[in-house]
């Protein structure tokens, strides 16, 4: 396991999450390719090369918030990554891989995505993280795991977590619907629309956790990308879900709107902390 120290010296007041520092070192440190998986009993070849996690988080800090991070690649590529816009930020980075298409079938992939996750509530205490401030997001995949995860309580109650611990969920631009490679693998069109368990729009609760929705420019989106996610903030309202938030990044199409979504992500971490 590859680890990475990386310091910070702050010469002069800066904010970091809300919090003023001044003269203070932080040290952040970076622990690469760490399992996720419960070690015990035979592991598919397969699935012990992906499910492995990077993190990066600041080591002379404490109780600091965590965002689990997932990359997108629509199920089917795509590799774990810290980006750039989380680093040097007051926050610990949990960046997973995840078993992929072909080679894996739904929901394989949202498996390993709560197995992540639950990862996180067991371990971040250690490196002196807060199991309270944990959120979760992602980008198209990512943000459709995302969703999934904190939608459908049965893949965490699997792992003994309650998803409603999640301190907060961001997907961006992440399909709401089935995600189109579940129904390639059942031979349904990409533009064929599907509802079923594999949908996070079929498991709206209001006890969810506070979710702000971002995407890109409704003109420019994929696939209805933005619509069908102004639906999925409509219907948490209609179900009653107090805290359901969207923002359309005008100007973004869905591979560009990523980078100006991360502020936002940002000050959402922010006010959740500072409740």
């Amino acid at each position: 396991m590859k680890v990475t120290k990386i310091v910070i010296l702050l010469l002069f007041p800066s904010l970091l999450l809300g919090r003023k520092t001044e003269d203070v070192e932080v040290v952040y440190e970076l622990k690469k390719n760490v399992s996720y998986l419960d070690e015990n009993g035979s592991i598919d070849p397969y699935r012990k090369q992906r499910c492995k996690l990077d993190l990066y988080y600041p080591r002379s800090e404490k109780a600091f918030p965590t965002v689990v991070w997932f990359h997108g690649g629509g199920l089917r590529s795509g590799e774990k990554s810290i980006p750039k816009q989380l680093r040097k930020q007051g926050i610990a980075v949990v960046a997973p891989n995840y078993r992929l298409f072909p080679k894996a079938k739904c929901p394989d992939y949202v498996d390993d995505a709560a197995a992540a996750v639950a990862w996180t509530f067991r371990n971040i205490g250690k490196f002196g993280g807060d199991p309270g401030l944990i959120f979760v997001s992602g980008h198209s995949a990512g943000g459709y795991l995302t969703s999934m995860i904190g939608l459908d309580k049965a893949y965490l109650a699997e792992h003994g977590i309650d998803a409603d611990r999640l301190a907060g969920l961001i997907p961006f631009s992440g399909h709401t619907i089935t995600h189109f490679t579940p129904r390639e693998e059942r031979g349904i069109s990409k533009k064929q629309v599907v509802v079923d368990k594999f949908a996070p729009i079929f498991h709206l609760r209001k006890e969810a956790a506070t979710i702000l929705i971002i995407t890109g420019d409704r003109k420019l989106e994929m696939l209805g990308r933005h619509e069908e996610n102004a639906y999925f903030w409509r219907m948490l309202k209609v179900v009653g879900h107090p805290n359901a938030e969207i923002l359309e990044l005008s100007g973004f199409d869905h591979g560009g709107m990523a980078s100006p979504a991360f502020p936002h992500l940002l000050k959402f971490v922010k006010k959740q902390k500072n409740r």
